[in-house]
């Protein structure tokens, strides 16, 4: 049966596994990869299955709790770490800028035309997350953060600029409609308090819990629930391929349990 699921996976390019979820009385759960990546990864010595939760297209102002309950509690078992998008909470939380309500400056235009761009999403590169940054951490800090990044630069060390400008500016998600149209012309900001938000799916739900900021060129752990005792870079390394996928797979939740 094993073999059969494999081979169907196989022909839908899906990635499957089968662990038997001894919490149900012996059922088996069947675990779900998005297309490229995994279930099984290796963490200093140990290996854990994860799970590609798919969700409905979140919007502003719903409810994480709500969420959480409706797409992982039927799932979650003890032990389980879950791994949450950083930006599904942030729309929760109403954490978002208007295009309409930035407004494009000289300096933005200016120092925009020398940043590095990528495909990853939107960057400094583009005007108005440069004035964004210049709203939010002021003018002379990404003055120096553009000077000191060119500099770096010269010696190959990259990502200078938003060490310093801060995770509040390299966290912006959004004003970018390559993949979803509804976050064109909206800019999603980071969570705010995320270890807090964490304690209190725990606390309510009583899932261990981590939000991240991951894609394809890199993961951040920006918080975690106080019960885990894997350290940040434990954390980092379970989502290091970006299970979550960049397109449009609609699974910004991830289960993750260690195969026994």
């Amino acid at each position: 049966m094993l073999t059969l699921l494999n081979n169907i996976a196989k022909m839908k390019k899906l990635d499957y596994n089968k662990y038997e979820n001894t919490k149900k009385g012996g059922n088996y759960m069947e675990f779900f990869a998005n297309e490229g990546k995994s279930v099984e990864i290796e963490v200093n010595g140990k290996t854990y299955l994860r799970h590609a939760i798919k969700t409905r297209f979140v919007k502003q102002g719903e409810s994480y709790i709500d969420i959480f309950k409706e797409y992982v509690s039927p799932i979650y078992e003890e032990g389980d770490i879950v791994s949450s998008s950083e930006k599904i909470i942030a729309l929760c939380q109403n954490r978002i800028v208007k295009r309409e309500d930035v407004k494009i400056g000289f300096w933005a235009k200016f120092l925009s035309r020398f940043a590095s761009k990528t495909d990853a999403g939107v960057g400094v590169g583009e005007t108005i997350k440069m004035q964004y940054a210049i709203d939010t951490v002021g003018l002379f800090r990404v003055l120096w953060a553009s000077l000191a990044s060119a500099v770096t630069k010269l010696f190959g060390k990259r990502g200078v600029f938003y060490e310093i400008v801060g995770q509040e500016v390299s966290g912006l998600d959004g004003f970018y409609d390559h993949v979803w149209k509804e976050y064109g012309d909206i800019g999603i900001k980071i969570p705010e308090n995320p270890s807090r938000v964490c304690d209190e799916i725990k606390e309510k739900l009583g899932m261990s819990c981590m939000i991240v900021d991951a894609n394809d060129l890199g993961q951040e752990v920006l918080g975690h629930s106080s019960d885990i005792t894997l350290s940040e870079e434990e954390l980092k390394g379970l989502i290091k391929d970006n299970p979550s996928g960049q397109g449009k797979e609609l699974t910004p939740i991830i289960l993750i349990r260690e195969k026994k």
